[in-house]
């Protein structure tokens, strides 16, 4: 457990034990997926379910952490495996490259305590909430584009996305620096660990939305 040390002004024994045996599945490994990759392999997660088809390309480089220059044309799945397998050997990792669909996200995330969401695309998002909500599996939610960034907790029963997004690849239309994925990829992970130890103060039945231009942070009843 020295590892976790520094976690256990925070986290008891127990706790960490939980987390380790947990599953979390990430969706999209991306700007906010490779940080959700980094910051859950380090706190301890036990298994991290990897869904992403694409390779990493130049444009990746300005904010996805994973992608460098050394590994541009290849999997995003296999090098965050990679990456995992430098951090933490206790982490066990399932790949599933492949593209998510109506087809096939219940087996996707079947086998997950926690889906997290961060994927570029509404229609897909859409798509992970009525699986995560037939499943009966949490699902946290995490977008940015531009200086914005959002966040929200969606439990089983609870459908959000209709009503906060009315168009598509917003990240594509605003852009992304490097900066704003991490800031929303690590308020993901703590509703992430709030949820696996029953902690107060989850994202539900609300978003956090974000604006790092001029430092706002507004909740907003949904």
């Amino acid at each position: 457990m020295d590892r976790y040390s520094r976690n256990q002004k925070m986290i008891s024994f127990d706790e960490q034990e939980k987390i380790s045996r947990s599953t979390v599945a990430i969706l999209g490994l991306g700007g906010l997926g490779g940080y959700l990759v980094e910051m859950f392999t380090r706190i301890g997660i036990g298994k991290l379910i990897l869904v992403d088809y694409d390779k990493f390309e130049v444009t990746n480089l300005n904010r996805q952490i994973i992608s460098t220059e050394v590994n541009l044309g290849l999997s995003k799945v296999e090098e965050a495996k990679k990456r995992v397998e430098t951090i933490n050997s206790k982490t066990k990792i399932i790949k599933i490259n492949k593209k998510i669909s109506q087809n096939n996200i219940d087996e996707i995330i079947r086998k997950a305590d926690i889906v997290v969401d961060a994927l570029d695309s509404s229609k897909l998002k859409k798509i992970v909430e009525i699986s995560c909500n037939k499943n009966k599996i949490p699902m946290v939610h995490g977008a940015i584009g531009g200086w914005i960034g959002q966040i929200a907790v969606i439990m089983p029963g609870d459908f959000i996305l209709d009503k906060i997004y009315k168009e598509d690849n917003l990240e594509n239309k605003m852009g992304n620096p490097s900066f704003t994925p991490g800031l929303v990829a690590s308020i993901q992970v703590g509703e992430v660990i709030k949820i696996l130890l029953n902690r107060k103060g989850l994202l539900n039945n609300e978003i956090l939305y974000i604006d790092l231009e001029y430092n706002s942070f507004t909740k907003l009843k949904i």
